[in-house]
């Protein structure tokens, strides 16, 4: 197998398997096509998305050998300023439905700002997840060649948590690092390439491994099926390889993910594209609707 090394990916696993949100399958998908340079260099050209593009997906389980829709995923991008300076905003919202809240309770809202050159400034993610309610802050700051966060996680019923980390290379949130992941071109990927790479989790910084699979056509929620880049995201335990988030990309500029499978502790959920709106390039990777 091939390793590559010095490039930056970042992916993460449900929080239904007890670790963290719906919303972060969902950005990890949207983050594979990603290489950032091993030093903190932030900046980077937009290629990929506009103000006001608007992304639905469909939420499921499988709940006794039943598909359940148990709710609804929103991103956004918009136009805005920072402390009087031009940037972009991105808001992710995932929402369970009334009728599956005694299955399991979910209401997660992140807001992340980036420069227009896609530096990241600030991410706040609030997250009730069952009984769970916990908000995540970071705010970022750069100086002599180096990249700073202070991150701080606040509970409902006990004092805050906060940390400080620095690094050579750039230091990404979940969605300042959608910003800059979608002007990536994978095009140099193979199949069975193995990418490691580290992740902020709010709290700490951990190694992740994904693998890329190669190329297949799935169907979305809107009678589409689009041509696909396949990845694997695993995990090792008492070294044995196990497969937790299977990811399907478009393969197109847009680099939109189309389909999510989860394999959880205790069943596994999909996430299916529903609609996309204010996208900034034709979606390509269509290859019919019936």
């Amino acid at each position: 197998m091939k390793t590559r090394k010095r490039r930056t990916r970042i992916t993460a696993t449900p929080a239904i398997a007890g670790k963290r949100g719906w919303v972060f399958c969902l950005l990890g998908a949207l983050l594979l096509t990603i290489a950032v340079p091993a030093k903190a260099q932030c900046t980077a050209q937009n290629t990929a998305f506009q103000s006001g593009e608007h992304v639905m997906y469909d939420l499921y389980f499988n709940w006794k050998f039943i598909w359940k829709k148990v709710g609804l995923a929103s991103l956004t991008t918009f136009s805005t300023t920072y402390q009087s300076q031009p940037a972009y905003r991105f808001n992710l919202l995932s929402v369970g439905s009334k009728k599956t809240d005694f299955f399991f309770k979910m209401r997660d809202t992140l807001t992340c700002y980036v420069s227009e050159k896609l530096e990241p400034l600030y991410f706040r993610k609030a997250a009730e997840e069952g009984d769970r309610y916990t908000v995540d802050e970071a705010w970022f700051s750069y100086k002599d060649g180096m990249s700073h966060v202070k991150q701080k996680r606040t509970w409902r019923d006990r004092d805050p948590q906060e940390m400080e980390y620095s690094d050579t290379r750039c230091i990404f949130d979940m969605l300042s690092i959608l910003a800059q992941a979608r002007s990536y071109n994978p095009d140099d990927y193979k199949v069975g390439d193995r990418i490691l790479f580290p992740m902020a989790t709010g709290r700490r910084v951990e190694e992740q491994t994904l693998i890329y699979r190669g190329k297949e056509d799935i169907k979305a929620n809107n009678d589409t099926i689009y041509r696909c880049l396949v990845f694997s995201f695993v995990e090792y335990k008492k070294g044995k390889e196990k497969e937790v988030i299977t990811f399907f990309i478009s393969d197109d500029k847009n680099h939109l993910p189309i389909r999510l499978d989860m394999y959880l502790n205790f069943g596994s959920a999909k996430a299916f594209l529903r609609s996309v709106q204010g996208n900034r390039y034709p979606m390509e990777s269509i290859v019919r609707k019936k």
